[in-house]
């Protein structure tokens, strides 16, 4: 029996106790204090009572903290700003910061505002159960007391502290988790270390083993034994990093911790769970245990100009996704050199924790959604036979679908609604179609809770919502005769992007995507597609109505519209596009559009 059917099965047990009087409660009454009534009743979430690993597969959300030497720079060298993410500022790619400057930099490394219980309450507060922090970064600065390398924040600077004691001990005193971020292979500083000088102060030859026995083993051994009880250690990085190195640090944290986790990112397979590339959030579900690594703005740690935060309303649909899709989300602060977190960033995680406090069965311990995928208003978590339906765009017709639901519906509630506007449910062919009332109750994302009769019994296949746009990712094609993969890049450096694009078109190439349409009738057709000059797009009904348009193109990512197109009846049709007419090899297409004409 897994963490989580043991929670459902105790949590169950208390809704059946002669004792609990939840099910006389209004729903008013309900949501007006969730905190209490479902903080632990929901799952043992707190740290001191977490077996290995509970944290991470039922708490679904946590903190990162990028802060180091470099916070105190923020991107800014020699009145020069440099544009990307700020713990690379030291890196040839950036500011190419020679060693010897860049290690002077600790001497004026003085953050007396920082307060450890202060972070500890941001991320209670935004909602989260853990905190994973930078002991050492790329650029070999340990941001605790290490014995192993005196370039640390307690030797070498006026500071003179260990800030991860004070934050250890915090986070126990919050009930939270906590662990540490450590760069195994890359340490620029540091000789023989990966990227590091390759000969060390005498003038000798450095080796990696030079590095790894004498200052990256002796390391993770320190933050494994001197910290208290840890959720993680995060390696980062392992490049070509041999293996046996790898299996030792991992032999050592499970030694040292035994209920510590190690992530996906150790290399060689060799981590507890799947750490996903950086900013990604997944668009389908994934099996296994996994997480995805973001951060509030554009940079992991520090940068003066970077304002571009993620708003509240962004955090929880990233954060719901990739609990939908099964997994974890852990979401990146970059505190200042002083040691305080940007008042913005602060702002959004309260605001979206706030959120989580009226809605926490929808994000802790719950499952991934059965549809396997987002929905075109929204997303979906699981708790047993109960769905949680996420709703970001609410349908102006009033009315939600729920394609291919086989379940019978049990009970279906608007949470925090007023008791006069019920939700009702019909059922529409393969479609149960909620009867919803003119108005959001929540600005940020509405919650409907639907009880099924059994298991949930679910067709994922995609199908065109009749009231709000639908967005088909080529993610979810078949392509014929064309390459169908990821591709990612960066914005500014380190700031990643990705998606999966169809690519290296001919004349006969197509994408196809099998979908139920769920209400005949007219379809506005647009396109997301990046090439070189105008292109013929053609999109065509199998067997059926077919539409094809001249556009410009995009280098990145532009809609286009192509048309209308008329499905005479409901039911399931498969939908080809091809790319027909221009310079075709240039085409790469991301997604198609459907949007009730009228």
């Amino acid at each position: 029996m897994t963490f989580r059917q043991l929670t459902l099965l105790c949590f169950a047990a208390l809704l059946l106790s002669p004792c609990n009087s939840f099910g006389q409660e209004t729903a008013e009454k309900r949501s007006g204090n969730m905190d209490e009534l479902w903080g632990d009743r929901v799952t043992k979430l707190r740290a001191e009572n977490a077996e290995r690993g509970q944290l991470f597969d039922e708490g679904n959300y946590a903190m990162f903290i990028h802060w180091g030497l470099y916070s105190q720079l923020g991107n800014k060298v020699d009145e020069k700003t440099y544009y990307g993410i700020g713990e690379w500022i030291m890196n040839k790619r950036m500011a190419d910061i020679p060693i010897a400057r860049y290690k002077k930099l600790a001497g004026t490394f003085n953050p007396v505002k920082f307060d450890a219980n202060e972070i500890a309450r941001i991320a209670k507060d935004a909602g989260m159960k853990y905190i994973v922090i930078t002991a050492k970064h790329h650029d070999g600065f340990a941001m605790y007391h290490s014995k192993a390398c005196d370039f640390n924040i307690v030797d070498s600077t006026p500071w003179n502290k260990d800030p991860m004691k004070e934050l250890a001990k915090a986070c126990r005193d919050a009930g939270l988790g906590f662990g540490f971020y450590y760069s195994h292979n890359q340490d620029w500083t540091f000789p023989g270390g990966g990227g590091g000088p390759g000969v060390d102060e005498e003038g000798n030859r450095a080796t990696f083993d030079d590095y790894f026995e004498k200052k990256c083993l002796p390391q993770v051994r320190e933050i494994t034994t001197e910290y208290g009880p840890i959720e993680i250690v995060w390696f980062d990085t392992p490049g070509k990093m041999p293996k046996h190195y790898v299996e030792k640090l991992v032999e050592v944290v499970h030694e040292n911790q035994p209920h510590a986790m190690v992530s996906g990112r150790a290399g060689h397979g060799l981590g507890d769970y799947q750490t996903l590339g950086d900013m990604e959030v997944p668009r389908e579900n994934i099996e296994g245990m996994w997480e995805s690594v973001d951060t509030t703005n554009d940079s992991w740690a520090y940068a003066w100009y970077d304002q571009y935060w993620k708003s509240p309303r962004e955090i929880l649909k990233r954060l719901l996704a990739c609990v939908g899709r099964g997994g974890t989300y852990m979401l990146n602060i970059g505190p200042r050199g002083d040691g305080t977190v940007p008042e913005r960033a602060v702002k959004t995680l309260e605001m979206s924790g706030e959120w989580i406090r009226r809605y926490p069965q929808v994000v802790y311990a719950a499952d991934a959604s059965p549809w396997e995928h987002a929905l075109p208003w929204g997303d979906v978590t699981r708790r047993g036979n109960t769905l949680y339906l996420c709703v970001f765009e609410w349908p102006m017709s009033g009315k939600l679908y729920l394609p291919n639901l086989k379940n019978e519906i049990e009970s279906v509630e608007l949470l925090n609604a007023p008791q006069s506007e019920p939700v009702t449910s019909t059922r529409q062919g393969n479609a149960v179609v909620l009867t919803l009332p003119p108005r959001a109750p929540e600005k940020l994302v509405s919650v409907v809770e639907l009880k099924l009769v059994g298991e949930p019994d679910v067709d994922p296949t995609w199908a065109i919502d009749p009231s709000i746009e639908t967005e088909l990712l080529v993610e979810f094609a078949d392509v014929n005769n064309a390459k169908k993969e990821e591709k990612r890049w960066m914005e500014k450096f380190g700031e990643w992007k990705g998606i999966v694009h169809a690519h290296d078109w001919k004349a006969d190439s197509k994408a196809s995507w099998t979908i139920d349409v769920l209400e005949a009738g007219e379809y506005n057709v647009d396109l997301t597609y990046a090439g070189e000059g105008r292109l013929v797009w053609k999109v065509a009904i199998e067997g059926g109505e077919a539409i094809q348009n001249q556009q410009n193109s995009s280098h990145n990512y532009q809609t286009f519209p192509i048309g209308w197109i008329n499905f005479p009846e409901a039911g399931r049709y498969t939908m080809g596009v091809n790319c027909i007419e221009g310079e075709v090899e240039t085409a790469s297409l991301k997604a198609i559009h459907f949007t009730p004409a009228y």
